[in-house]
């Protein structure tokens, strides 16, 4: 009698793992807060975590972008360029190695200031020649440099370290009730 020894499973990509985690820690770290956060795995475009109050009235909705600590900068696609409102944040989660002594980290970026600043610094680096005089060609990726250093334009985030009241305050503002009563004669 033969025994069929089963298939070792596919290892998946170290970055893939990483990336479904730091979606994860930073739902968790919203939950812990008070607030109800929803990984949407990928059904929703431009938002990885989608976040409301206790009421369900107001929400935020969260693009993350995962690096290793330790790395000089981390790389975003195109809609690092967009400021799609103020209701949306970039959150960047440094999720170290298991066995790195390592602490996670996170940046919380508003949206508009992600794009202002990712636009400016690509701008710089497109019209700098490289390092043989040659001219930058276009292309899809986006630079966040991680502190302690700075963008072409001189941009460090370090301001946005742990900032997780850039979402909860947006969750906590209230409207001017005066906004919503009824017009009178």
């Amino acid at each position: 009698m033969s025994v069929i020894k089963p298939k070792k499973p596919k290892k998946r990509k170290d970055s893939i793992a990483r990336g479904n985690a730091s979606q994860f820690f930073i739902a968790g770290e919203l939950c812990r807060r008070g607030y109800y956060a929803v990984v949407t795995i990928g059904n929703t475009p431009n938002v990885d975590i989608l976040v409301s109050d206790v009421e369900g009235t107001r929400f935020a909705h969260i693009q993350v972008k995962t690096f290793v600590p330790g790395k000089k900068t981390c790389t975003l696609g195109m809609k690092a360029t967009n400021d799609f409102g103020p209701s949306f944040f970039w959150v960047l989660g440094g999720i170290p190695d298991p066995k790195s002594k390592d602490l996670f980290v996170y940046y919380i970026i508003p949206a508009a200031d992600m794009a202002k600043s990712v636009n400016a610094a690509h701008k710089i680096w497109l019209d700098t020649p490289g390092k043989k005089g040659q001219a930058h060609k276009e292309n899809t990726l986006r630079i966040v440099h991680l502190p302690p250093n700075k963008s072409l334009s001189g941009w460090c985030i370090e301001n946005y370290k742990n900032k997780w009241e850039l979402i909860t305050g947006h969750l906590d503002q209230r409207p001017d009730p005066r906004d919503e009563a009824p017009a009178t004669d």
